[in-house]
């Protein structure tokens, strides 16, 4: 699939990007260049082969979920400027 400037132009306006008519040759050829090997993958032929969460088929390792830290709930809670019912009053942002 060939893009000619016009859709480049097209694509820049959506994406709200400044694109010089010196570029817009460019980037036709290069996206062009993508879109061609994105054809050429569509090509591949996958039947049979299962898709791969993992290229080594490796399990990932687990370490047990243990509590590493103590509660310090209230000691953060302490030197804070403001909080109620143990949480934090914040200044609102958005009307």
């Amino acid at each position: 699939m060939a893009l000619e400037n016009a859709d480049i132009e097209k694509i820049a306006v959506l994406a709200r990007l400044q694109v010089t008519p010196s570029e817009t040759n460019d980037y036709a050829n290069s996206i062009s260049s993508i879109l061609s090997l994105m054809d050429q993958m569509q090509l591949v032929n996958t039947d049979g082969v299962e898709p791969l969460s993992n290229p080594h088929d490796a399990t990932q390792r687990l370490r047990k979920d243990e509590v590493t830290c103590d509660n310090q709930r209230e000691a953060f809670i302490a030197i804070a400027p403001a909080t109620e019912d143990g949480l934090y009053l914040v200044p609102k942002v958005i009307d």
